[in-house]
């Protein structure tokens, strides 16, 4: 998309609604700002190719993902649920999904077998653990987000995934065939309008348990906060164009006789990639929808960064400190996402001034992803803060940096004994003024 066009789909969607302009264009002016947003970001090809980089990744670690939620789920007498959900997710591939199945299943089996050992169990956890990093990389990307989980959160927020995702999974699942095939819900089906009703049921149960799952996905993976119903929106809207996706998908490998004439007996394993890489674009997709649902000032800016003044960063590192202060002194840390909800701004653009902040020993960036002060508030004083967003000048014209250290001498003498427990209110009473 070249300059002029961008300019002027942006001058149409982000305009001042003029007065007199309908309700239905205002009320189409919105999602057409998300699919441009949208188009932009994969005409980037960011999204494609850390798509097609998990598909890859998938390839390695299938096979070792599905053999350690086999056996938490034996664990649990479920274990025989799993080929039906693999099934489940290779139906578009038809009769050749059936076949996949089975040959995964089987690859699965021999995995646990216990041949592995010792050695074998580490390298087949390390496999799957190195799998779910490189999937939140990817979504820490999407939400702007540039720092991982520590070491030790990995360890415990990953195995969370892989303990209890399959189960919640399966019994969903189980739930859902069990509610289907019960009497009294054949006993409804006798009657109309009821039949229809329970059809419907069965028609959008699969629907709603993919929205979950891409719902659960987009909270818990991204390393920072994701609201409910910005991850519900990204997951409805991915749902459905993975159910849509998966029915035109089915019927190009049907009607695709020439596809397999070309490929011969590789057709099986070029459907399966494709698929797999459609898969892994919608769920990111989804997940760049609950992004802009939860962040829309974002929509026009992309992944650029917002240029602040020295004025916006000097006011965001003071507003950063007294946020993380009075929620210190009431026993609460705020994360990224608070502190960029609480001061009106794009998580990504207070990274750079919390870094300096931790850098100065005026921050600390817990293990749980919190804020805490670096030191007593009532010994960190708001010269201090100005002074490690602001950084070290050295070389210049004497002059000009002779009349700059006048100002800031200034500046300091007139903050003098002002501390950040100034900016801090106490018992709900607002600091006394100086």
């Amino acid at each position: 998309m070249n300059d002029a066009l961008h300019s002027r789909i942006e001058k149409l969607l982000w305009r001042d609604i003029a007065w007199g302009e309908t309700r239905l264009r205002r009320m189409i002016r919105m999602p057409a700002r998300f699919i441009y947003a949208l188009a932009r970001d994969l005409g980037e090809g960011q999204l494609t190719l850390r798509a097609m980089s998990l598909v890859y990744t998938t390839l390695l670690s299938l096979v070792p993902l599905l053999a350690f939620s086999f056996s938490v789920l034996k664990g649990f007498g479920v274990h025989r649920q799993i080929e039906p959900l693999l099934y489940e997710f290779l139906q578009p591939l038809g009769e050749q999904g059936a076949r996949i199945t089975d040959q995964i299943i089987s690859f699965v089996e021999n995995v646990r077998g216990g041949v592995l050992g010792g050695i074998g169990l580490v390298l087949l956890l390390y496999t799957v653990i190195s799998m779910i990093q490189k999937v939140e990389d990817t979504f820490n990307y999407i939400w702007q987000v540039q720092k991982s989980r520590s070491l030790a959160r990995r360890f415990s927020d990953y195995l969370s995934v892989i303990l209890i995702g399959p189960v919640l999974m399966v019994t969903a699942m189980g739930l859902l065939a069990t509610l289907s095939a019960s009497e009294l819900m054949q006993s409804f089906g006798q009657f109309e309008p009821f039949g229809k009703l329970v059809a419907l049921v069965g028609r959008i149960g699969p629907f709603i348990l993919v929205v979950l799952v891409f719902a659960f996905v987009y909270v818990l993976v991204p390393n920072t906060r994701v609201r409910i119903g910005a991850a519900l929106v990204g997951a409805v809207l991915a749902g459905a164009a993975w159910s849509l996706g998966g029915s035109l998908f089915a019927s190009v490998v049907v009607g695709s006789t020439r596809f397999a004439a070309i490929y011969s007996s590789f057709a099986i394993a070029v459907l399966g990639l494709i698929w797999l890489y459609v898969s892994w674009l919608v769920l990111l997709l989804g997940a760049q929808v609950a992004f802009y649902v939860q962040n829309p000032r974002r929509l026009r800016l992309g992944r650029n960064q917002l240029k602040l003044s020295i004025a916006q960063v000097e006011r965001l590192a003071l507003g950063i400190m007294q946020q993380v202060a009075d929620g210190f002194r009431r026993g609460e840390h705020p994360e990224f996402g608070e502190l960029a909800k609480a001061l009106d701004c794009p998580a990504r653009s207070l990274e750079d001034i919390t870094t300096r902040l931790e850098a100065a020993g005026l921050l600390v960036h817990t293990e749980s992803g919190a804020f805490v002060p670096g030191r007593d508030p009532d010994t960190i004083t708001l010269a201090e803060v100005l002074l490690a967003v602001r950084g070290e000048d050295s070389g210049g014209d004497p002059t000009v940096a002779g009349i700059l250290r006048e100002v800031r001498g200034a500046e300091t003498e007139r903050l003098a004994g002002r501390n950040l427990a100034d900016l801090v209110a106490r018992d709900g009473h607002p600091p006394d003024q100086q």
